[in-house]
């Protein structure tokens, strides 16, 4: 069972997202919050699998939550969503900047919102197919300060294949079929990146990988 908690200013939006989440029985929302302060209290609380997210709340935003629940070791392993009806540049930017494991547009299709929650809570990073290319775009042109090219100057060839695969938006399953491993050893490729470079998850990796240049739009 995947244990989440909703983050969202809307009665009514949480009360639909909570429907749709739980429809086949793999999903129970655990809580909800309807600002990111109580968000953040609710997160430490309960400690759930996912977190569902809006972005522009009352008080405490989805952003500044996000960042505090990434930045609370005892949270390590609760990974944030964002699901918002916003799509402007910085607000995808900022959102996998602070730390969120995955992006969705308000208007996704049900059966992809529990997918989205399924892949997020397996470790996966996740972006919305329709604010993608904004990511990618936001980070090639983004003003800040590029990660020398010596943090990834210790990566084995293979290591930078798997890196180049992540940036692209793969799954462990098919960097596999991509890159001739098997599924294991896509996966320990994986942790071992996660620990060489210092990165939360694979968001971090996907960003790492276009702020280095080891994947271009």
């Amino acid at each position: 069972m995947i244990n989440i908690v909703l983050v969202d200013d809307q009665e009514l939006v949480r009360t639909g997202l909570r429907a749709l989440a739980e429809s086949d029985g793999d999903i129970t929302v655990v809580g909800e919050a309807a600002d990111g302060r109580s968000g953040v209290s609710r997160v430490r609380e309960l400690r759930p699998d996912v977190v569902l997210m809006d972005i522009r709340m009352p008080g405490l935003d989805g952003l500044a939550a996000t960042r505090e629940i990434v930045a609370d070791p005892a949270l390590a392993d609760v990974r944030v969503l964002i699901l918002t009806t916003f799509d402007e540049d910085e607000h995808v930017f900022d959102a996998i900047r602070a730390g969120a494991a995955g992006y969705l547009l308000k208007d996704i299709a049900p059966v992809e919102l529990r997918r989205a929650v399924r892949v997020v809570a397996a470790g996966e990073a996740l972006l919305d197919p329709g604010v993608t290319a904004t990511v990618l775009r936001a980070v090639a042109e983004s003003p800040a300060p590029r990660p020398a090219a010596d943090r990834i100057a210790g990566l084995t060839e293979r290591e930078r294949e798997v890196l180049q695969q992540l940036g692209r938006g793969l799954t462990n399953d098919e960097i596999a079929r991509e890159l001739y491993l098997s599924p294991a050893t896509a996966r320990t490729y994986v942790s071992r990146l996660l620990a060489k470079l210092g990165a939360r998850d694979r968001a971090a990796l996907v960003i790492l990988a276009y702020e280095t240049g080891v994947v271009r739009p």
